[in-house]
């Protein structure tokens, strides 16, 4: 089964930095990533179904920072379809920043599930993309940290578990699954995965425009 995106539909995206994608430098707040490739597919698409698209997402944040900002930047908005993308800052906090922790698994699903709880509660339709890590090759820089194949590996082991907490948590609340992270495996296997995401982590044009892709499957 599909959402059905119906005429004035409220549909809010929100999570850290590759939903984020540079929103508030663009004129319509969307960014220059996978929103923006959705809100326009639609709009071609369906120019007899116009939707509001809306993005909360900030940079470089985490399931903890996200529930602060929850009731504001959210459940105050009241969308009519809310798709999460979260956890990437959740599994390499503690290599990016010196004040950082490896984050249980057990601490990311709960705060998870506090934010999809009142939705849920609401009737809001959920999307939840998994988080992912491409197996690039050689070191990047991630702002003062280099990441190579030790530490690639270090949070690939971190977050395993967290994706698996999260497709958990759209059974439990009745979400809709987007799995990013095997999603872009299978794509790596044939181009190489530094063509949808050089540094492992933030998707290139053609990673964005499969996450739109896969993100507009789940929509009818």
């Amino acid at each position: 089964m599909t959402i059905t995106l119906r005429p004035g539909t409220t549909v809010m995206f929100t999570g850290d930095s590759i939903t984020d994608s540079q929103r508030l430098e663009s004129e319509d707040g969307l960014g220059f990533g996978y929103p923006l490739r959705v809100a326009g597919k639609w709009g071609f698409r369906h120019p007899d179904r116009p939707v509001t698209w809306l993005n909360s997402a900030i940079a470089g944040h985490k399931v903890r920072d996200l529930e602060p900002r929850w009731q504001a930047d959210v459940l105050d908005a009241r969308p009519d379809v809310v798709s999460i993308l979260v956890g990437v800052n959740d599994m390499g906090w503690h290599t990016l920043d010196p004040e950082g922790y490896v984050i249980p698994v057990e601490e990311f699903k709960a705060g998870y599930g506090r934010l999809l709880a009142p939705l849920a509660e609401a009737g809001t339709e959920l999307i939840l993309i998994e988080p992912f890590l491409l197996p690039i090759h050689g070191v990047v820089e991630a702002g003062v940290a280099l990441i190579g194949e030790a530490e690639r590996k270090e949070w690939r082991a971190d977050l395993n578990p967290k994706i698996r907490a999260v497709r958990e948590l759209a059974d439990k609340y009745g979400a809709h699954l987007l799995p990013a992270d095997s999603m872009f495996a299978e794509l790596a296997t044939t181009t190489g995965p530094e063509h949808w995401a050089e540094d492992g982590v933030h998707p290139t044009p053609a990673g964005h425009a499969a996450l739109a892709a896969a993100w507009l499957r789940l929509v009818s």
